[in-house]
Parts: structure tokens; C-alpha cells; sequence
């Protein structure tokens, strides 16, 4: 039998013991606390020989013969208890010597410092509030692997103090978003989670059914064509902090749950989202970092404006030696990216080709911050052309760390423009191409009502918290990232 099943038996025999006296641990509904545990050393000169209430997890027991200490620890730190024998009384001071890591305790008594200093509740009368009927692992050793703390967060949050403190950094994090939204007039909002069409990104999506309706619905991989309606009503300037699904692989980089920022604001374009795309992620950094440098993968990245500019199609003959834009259909493609580094035989469309060639080459090698703007109008069905330059797209990706972190353009409020790019989309996806923009028929409806010129960004938070905290993998950053089920 493994130490830990046997633990799991002990703690159940304890369980067992306890309800046959009538002491049934799990009974409490409610313990009123007078202070967290990081209050009483923080305002030790206030409550020294003060009685307080305190309740939380004990982290640790120190038998001592006739006295006991223990580590009680909540939301805000911890504090040390101290059970003596002469206080208690026999059956009590038993009682608290039979407690485990894990026991979850309400705590009475009086506040003083020993020998050594350290801030210490002298115990006069406990309450097991909820027995642990697991043991926990030992701090910083019982809890490593990655897809063990993953699948028990729970556990993972209560044996690695870090990884409490980076989702706490998150949480801050994204308010700070929030925040430096709404001080710029940005209006919240909601928009659906399930679409009737996906679209307002190049992805697969997840398929459900409304049973009522008896209709196929999508979860959204972006909320861009309900932000974009809501330009259109004359909300100006709206964002959306929230979850967007793709049913695409799973890897350090990807998860297919996400949360995402999306923002639009009427009367800018694309040149107006890189300046507010780098105070987003400056304001994230001065949260979570301090200030704009920090380290990932031993490389110190700076988020300091400005950051320096690419275009998509330089990039990729600059690092192939092929230039991509005399690519004018899918076969013609296919024959310039003969002989890179790209999976030619599935026969991939004009648009894989560009996102492939993008992808291998050009993206991981760029480390710092950096803007990939003007990308081709065939892989940009919702952005506005270049007034010069009309196959080419006033669009933008920041990117950094060798990852992409979101997408941007001046948005295309042409109706007739639009309808054409989807049913361009369309030859695609009979082609093929799974992830091809699909007709929606309403959205245009939406822009022949007339939308303003409009910038519009979106921001995957999970990819950025990433590359801040220095973690390699996304489910670092993610409380409950989907796994594959145990078997």
C-alpha cells in the first residue's frame, strides 16, 4: 500500500472516530473571524495579549511533548498557534495533537510573541471546521509536474505558494486592463458566446446544438462581428474582455480556451491600435513586472514604445529568399513555396501557404516586441485595403517572444468589399480550407447601415501573462486548461 493511500485510510478512520463521539467535522456553516492571519503580525503592537478569532488550513505540526505549535494559513498569510497541554485540558490538547496537515480550523486565543520572536496565537478552544481526508504534498516537492497541477489545481494552489501568487498577478492583471479601458472612454460590453455563424477569425470552431430551436450553434472564436454591430449602433468605442474557443490542438503555446481583449474604436485605424496595444501591455508589465523589462527564457525583453515595425511579406523573402507576392492564385503559390519548408502534398490554398511560410519562418525569430504589419488582403478578409496598395491590408500582429500575441487592422466597413472577401473566403474553403470566413449575411446587412472608419484590436491575455511571468507553457498561466481525460 502507497504512503499516500495510506494516509487517505488513516485520515478516513479519523473521520469515522469523530462521528461515532458526535463530533461530526463537516457541521459548521459559519465561523466569524476578527482577523487573517497577516494581520496579527502586521498589527502585532496593537493586539499583543488581545484574543482573536482566526481560521484557515494547518500547514504544519510541531509535536514538542506537553505543547504543540502548528502553521495556520489563509488567503493572506499564515501565523503560528501554540497548544498547551495545562490550557486545553487532556481531551482537548488530544484532540489538537490528532489533527492533520490539511484540517481545515477555527481558532480563539490570545496573541503573543515567544522566545524567538515570532508572532504566536496561544490557543484557548478550536473547531475542526472540514477534516482533509487527502494528504497534501510537501511544499515545493510533492506537486512538479505540470499536467499533475493542471488536472488538481487545488492542490497545486495550496503546496506551491508561486503558483497562487502568479494567478493572483493575473487577476490584478486583467483589472488593470480593465481599468486603463475604461479611463479611456472604452464602453464594456457582452456579446454572445454562441454564434449562429462563426466568424471574426480564420479558425475551427466548436459545434453545439440548441435543442428548443433545433439549430446548430458555434462557439465563438471571437467576438469581433458583434463589437463591429455595435460601432455601427454608435457605441464608439467598445471592448470585451472574455472567452473565445478554437478547436485547434493543444500545446505549450495553445490552449483551446482562451481569454481574449477585443476593442474597436470608431474614427482610428490601424496606426492608432499599435499606440494603444503598447500601453495595454506596458500597463500589464508595470502590474505584473514592475516596469517594462523582464526575463523570458533568459532573454531580457523590453515593452518600452516605440517597437519597431516589420512588413509581412518582406519578412517572409527576407528569411526564404522567395518573394510571395507574385503569388497570384493557389497553384502559383504552391510552385514559389517548392522546396521550403512546407507541406505542399495536402495541396494548401494561397492563404495556408502565406499563414505557413509566416509561421516557420518569420515568427519565431522574433523575440523582441515587435508589429507585422500590411499582411495580404487574401488572408485579411475583415480589414481595409492599402489606399495605395489595395492587395495589401492595413492590418498588424504584435508579436514577441517568437509568439503571437493578437491581431489588428483598420477595420473594412465596405459592404460590397466584404461581401466579395467572403465569398472569396468560400473558394477557399471548398478548396479546403477548414478555416475560411464564412458568409454572414447580417453582419453586411450591419454595414450597409453605414459604419465609420474604424481600428479595431484583439489581445490574447493568456500568451502575454505567459511571456511576463516567464513560464514555458500556457497552462502555467490558465487555472483549468483542458487535458485529455485519465483513462
Amino acid at each position: 500500500m502507497s504512503e499516500t493511500t495510506d494516509q487517505h485510510e488513516q485520515r478516513r478512520r479519523k473521520l469515522a472516530a469523530l462521528k461515532e463521539r458526535g463530533a461530526d467535522p463537516f457541521h459548521t456553516t459559519r465561523y466569524e473571524r476578527s482577523h487573517h492571519a497577516a494581520e496579527i503580525e502586521e498589527s502585532f503592537d496593537e493586539l499583543d495579549g488581545a484574543t482573536v478569532t482566526v481560521a484557515g488550513r494547518i500547514q504544519e505540526i510541531r509535536d514538542h511533548g506537553k505543547v504543540r505549535f502548528a502553521d495556520l494559513v489563509d488567503d493572506s498569510g499564515s501565523v503560528q498557534l501554540y497548544a498547551r497541554k495545562s490550557d486545553l485540558g487532556d481531551a482537548e490538547f488530544e484532540a489538537f495533537a490528532d489533527l492533520d496537515r490539511g484540517d481545515i480550523l477555527g481558532v480563539r486565543g490570545s496573541v503573543f510573541k515567544t522566545r524567538t520572536s515570532e508572532v504566536t496565537i496561544a490557543i484557548e478552544e478550536f473547531e475542526l471546521l472540514a477534516k482533509a481526508l487527502r494528504p497534501l504534498p510537501k511544499q515545493w516537492h510533492g506537486l512538479r509536474d505540470i499536467e499533475l497541477r493542471s488536472r488538481q489545481r487545488y492542490v497545486d494552489l495550496l503546496a506551491n505558494p508561486e503558483s497562487k501568487r502568479l494567478f493572483v498577478k493575473r487577476s490584478e492583471a486583467v483589472a488593470a486592463v480593465r481599468e486603463f479601458m475604461n479611463e479611456r472612454g472604452y464602453l464594456e460590453v457582452e456579446t454572445p458566446m454562441m454564434h449562429p455563424i462563426p466568424g471574426g477569425a480564420l479558425a475551427r470552431p466548436f459545434v453545439t446544438h440548441h435543442n428548443a430551436l433545433d439549430m446548430q450553434l458555434y462557439l465563438r472564436i471571437a467576438p469581433e462581428l458583434y463589437l463591429k454591430r455595435l460601432i455601427v449602433g454608435g457605441l464608439e468605442k467598445v471592448y470585451e474582455i472574455g472567452r473565445v474557443f478554437r478547436n485547434e490542438g493543444i500545446s505549450p503555446r495553445h490552449n483551446p480556451e482562451y481569454t481574449m481583449l477585443e476593442s474597436y474604436e470608431a474614427y482610428a485605424d490601424y496606426e492608432d491600435m499599435m499606440g494603444l496595444v503598447e500601453e495595454i501591455v506596458n500597463r500589464m508589465a508595470e502590474v505584473i513586472c514592475g516596469g517594462p523589462r523582464f526575463v523570458f527564457r533568459g532573454r531580457e525583453l523590453d515593452v518600452t514604445p516605440p517597437w519597431p515595425r516589420v512588413r509581412f511579406m518582406e519578412a517572409i523573402k527576407e528569411r526564404t529568399g522567395v518573394d510571395m507576392t507574385e503569388a497570384r492564385d493557389d497553384e502559383s503559390a504552391r510552385q514559389l513555396a517548392a522546396g521550403l519548408d512546407i507541406d505542399l502534398e495536402q495541396r494548401p490554398t494561397l492563404p495556408q501557404i502565406l499563414d505557413g511560410l509566416f509561421d516557420h519562418y518569420v515568427v519565431p525569430e522574433l523575440v523582441e516586441p515587435t508589429f507585422v504589419l500590411d499582411y495580404p488582403t487574401v488572408i485579411s478578409p475583415l480589414a481595409k485595403r492599402k489606399p495605395d496598395r489595395p492587395e495589401l491590408a492595413e492590418r498588424f500582429e504584435p508579436v514577441m517572444a517568437g509568439m503571437e500575441m493578437g491581431n489588428a487592422f483598420s477595420e473594412l466597413n465596405d459592404p460590397d468589399d466584404q461581401r466579395e472577401r467572403f465569398l472569396e473566403q468560400a473558394r477557399f474553403h471548398a478548396a479546403g480550407d477548414e478555416e475560411a470566413h464564412p458568409m454572414d449575411e447580417d453582419y453586411i446587412r450591419a454595414l450597409e447601415y453605414g459604419m465609420p472608419p474604424t481600428g479595431g484590436i484583439g489581445l490574447g491575455i493568456d500568451r502575454i501573462l505567459m511571456v511576463m511571468t516567464g513560464v514555458e507553457n500556457l497552462r502555467e498561466v490558465i487555472l483549468f486548461p483542458l487535458l485529455r481525460p485519465v483513462s
